[in-house]
């Protein structure tokens, strides 16, 4: 027993040894990202290129073995083809973009005057504010977006107060919609923009508004001239967190949007669990992953030429 030990000491010690133990550390990220993201998505392109069949698994396999000694691969190509030629999932795409375009923009007009605040405001206050900012998240996600419910439905909060006033004979349709649905994601992800755009906010150096003030420019003409340029690594950072988790959101639409709301998160529920279409399914969560990566790549892409310039100027 005491020889197994000392053999495995032993064989950590060469590990240690043969790798170092500051490339064995910087070595445990990347192996995270490759077990728990790069091997499911090659789980999914594989399932992805499968034909649909009623088996378990539901879907064929991609190599098979003809006549014992012949290896043959079939790639089924028709689930792609099937996304951009069905009106179903083309509607799904332009539901997800546009809906996940306007939270972005609607966050970011709600944040970016929050993040200013927070940033001029004085030390007293601005931990009180972040914390404020942050606080929602202490609550479940599920719980808040429950609570939207209690407050939009048509016996909610919101309906029973205006009724009181007399200020409605009948309840308002604040649920079971689109705009709802938006309401819902702009309050879930709104820390989101705040946090970046404040942490950009916070660096920029506010003589340049003195000077841009004794070069006879306005306040607000001093405030698109120089913090809204000096703050967009903030707006670049903020956009992509809020756009990224809303173009794949399922949650939200499902309680708050009605039937009619196809996104892509609800298609992919379906094709899984519904019509258990594995295959489309899995296209459908591969064409969303490349809708996620390619803003965050075009957004780092931005934030490097801002910083390039920046440091020529």
């Amino acid at each position: 027993m005491y020889r197994i030990e000392e053999r495995i000491i032993s064989w950590c010690n060469g590990l240690l040894k043969k790798f170092g133990g500051r490339n064995l550390i910087i070595s445990i990220p990347y192996i995270w990202i490759f077990l728990f993201f790069i091997c499911p998505c090659l789980i999914l392109i594989k399932i992805s290129f499968s034909e649909e069949v009623l088996a378990i698994p539901p879907y064929t396999s991609l190599i098979d073995w003809v006549s014992g000694a012949t290896l043959q691969i079939r790639l089924n190509l028709g689930n792609y083809l099937t996304l951009f030629t069905d009106e179903m999932y083309m509607e799904g795409f332009a539901t997800s973009i546009l809906i996940a375009g306007a939270c972005t923009i609607c966050c970011l007009i709600l944040g970016f005057p929050m993040a200013y605040a927070i940033a001029r405001s004085s030390e007293k206050y601005r931990s009180i504010l972040l914390m404020l900012v942050v606080l929602p998240f202490w609550t479940s996600f599920l719980i808040r977006v429950y609570a939207w419910i209690v407050l939009l439905s048509p016996a909610g909060v919101i309906n029973n107060i205006l009724m009181k006033l007399d200020l409605i004979s009948a309840p308002l349709p604040l649920i079971n919609n689109t705009y709802a649905a938006c309401l819902g994601i702009v309050y879930a992800y709104l820390p989101f923009m705040i946090l970046p755009l404040y942490s950009a906010i916070e660096k920029i150096d506010y003589s340049m508004m003195e000077a841009a003030y004794d070069l006879g420019c306005t306040p607000l003409k001093a405030f698109f001239a120089v913090i809204v340029p000096l703050a967009m690594p903030g707006i670049f950072a903020g956009s992509a967190l809020v756009f990224v988790p809303a173009i794949g959101e399922f949650v939200i639409p499902e309680l708050l949007g009605d039937a009619q709301t196809l996104t892509i998160g609800r298609l992919v529920w379906n094709e899984f669990f519904c019509n258990l279409s594995w295959p489309t399914a899995a296209a459908l969560s591969i064409i969303l992953l490349i809708f996620v990566v390619l803003p965050i790549v075009l957004a780092q892409r931005q934030k490097e030429l801002v910083s390039t310039k920046e440091q020529q100027q």
